[in-house]
């Protein structure tokens, strides 16, 4: 009988809503009942205890007590696993949560992938001496792009490209012969993901079609400034949902005809996947992994960033256009058995097998003893 491989994945839990918490969870619902992987989440933002939480509407004391309490549930549960897959951002969030699980991981003799997710990547690595010595320390690197392999191999690191996933059982595919002027965004509403762009973006539209609608799912801390631009701009039929479950967000794609984003920096966006699986036809900044995720003209229609001008160009000729929203959401929507949890699973369990494997001979090398 074949022993199950004990996972620990160290991300945030769903009260976080955001890529990496979304991912964390649709990774280990993959691995339930899996015979071959054990998975469990070490949260990277684990409650307090009862008569502390009301810390956590107190800047840098929730932190502080975040800490107290995320350090020590590493120790105790990284000493179980078998491998401790650490889910990484970049600047504060990666010295903070990245480097103290890497660092146990090492003194428990745990071998450890780390699953670095941050389209910051370019200049994270390039000002970060202790993220490119905690990065080399781990058994292996993983990655969800192409993009981002290419920008770790520029620092002498070699990252596994292991795409993030997509539930196409969940997301399903909806065809858009006359797509409406119906859009839809589901990003943060923070940098870099300038929803200002999209809201200048629909001014645009708006302009040519009186009638068009944008609803804006997410929230973040430039909610006001962003209400206040949508008055300015007197845009009429924009709707700021808020945050959404990420088990209910499916019922937006599945209402709205084109999905429209305008990020500054970006890697691989879950939401970008979902759009596909959905089948809206998709207009974005060429910022990057998108360019590498999506090609511009076959299966979305990509511009500058921060060209509203562009993005608005794009958006009108979905809808002028007979039958080239169909083309690129068939073509982009053909792309995404490969985001498909039965090939990505594979991918990951090959990656824990290596890192069980390549832990015991490298520390056998180093003490001079065969392996």
């Amino acid at each position: 009988m074949t022993t199950s491989i004990r996972v620990a994945i160290v991300a945030p839990s769903l009260r976080i809503l955001g890529g990496h918490s979304v991912q964390a969870d649709r990774m280990l619902h993959g691995w339930q009942r899996d015979p071959e992987v054990s998975a469990r989440l070490v949260p990277i933002n684990p409650l307090p205890p009862r008569g502390l939480r009301w810390t956590s509407r107190i800047k840098y004391v929730r932190t502080l007590i975040n800490m107290a309490v995320y350090l020590p549930s590493l120790v105790r549960e990284l000493r179980d696993a078998d491998v401790v897959h650490v889910f990484s951002a970049s600047y504060f969030s990666f010295v903070l949560t990245v480097v103290p699980a890497v660092l146990i991981a090492r003194a428990l003799g745990r071998p450890v992938v780390v699953n670095y997710h941050s389209g910051e990547a370019p200049d994270h690595l390039r000002r970060s001496f202790v993220a490119r010595g905690v990065l080399r320390s781990a058994d292996r690197l993983a990655v969800p792009s192409a993009f981002l392999a290419e920008v770790f191999a520029r620092h002498g690191l070699d990252a596994a490209v292991v795409p993030n996933t997509v539930d196409t059982a969940v997301f399903a595919f909806s065809e858009r012969k006359t797509p409406r002027p119906r859009l839809l965004s589901t990003r943060n509403l923070t940098y870099p993901y300038n929803v200002a762009a999209t809201l200048r973006t629909f001014r645009l539209v708006q302009d040519r079609f009186p009638d068009a609608s944008l609803t804006i799912v997410g929230g973040g801390p430039d909610e006001p400034a962003l209400r206040a631009l949508a008055a300015a701009l007197d845009l009429k039929h924009v709707t700021f949902a808020g945050r959404v479950d990420p088990g209910a967000i499916h019922r937006y794609y599945a209402t709205h005809d084109i999905y429209l984003q305008s990020p500054d920096i970006d890697n691989m966006p879950l939401s970008v996947l979902e759009a596909c699986a959905s089948g809206l036809p998709i207009v974005s900044t060429d910022v990057g992994g998108i360019p590498v995720l999506l090609r511009h003209g076959s299966q979305a229609l990509l511009a500058p960033a921060d060209d509203a001008v562009q993005l608005a160009a794009h958006v009108r000729r979905l809808l002028e256009e007979p039958g080239l929203a169909g083309r690129l959401a068939a073509a982009a929507r053909g792309a995404c058995g490969q985001y498909e949890w039965r090939v990505v699973r594979q991918q990951w369990l090959d990656l824990y097998r290596s890192v069980l494997t390549a832990p015991a001979v490298r520390h056998a090398a180093m003490s001079g003893s065969a392996p």
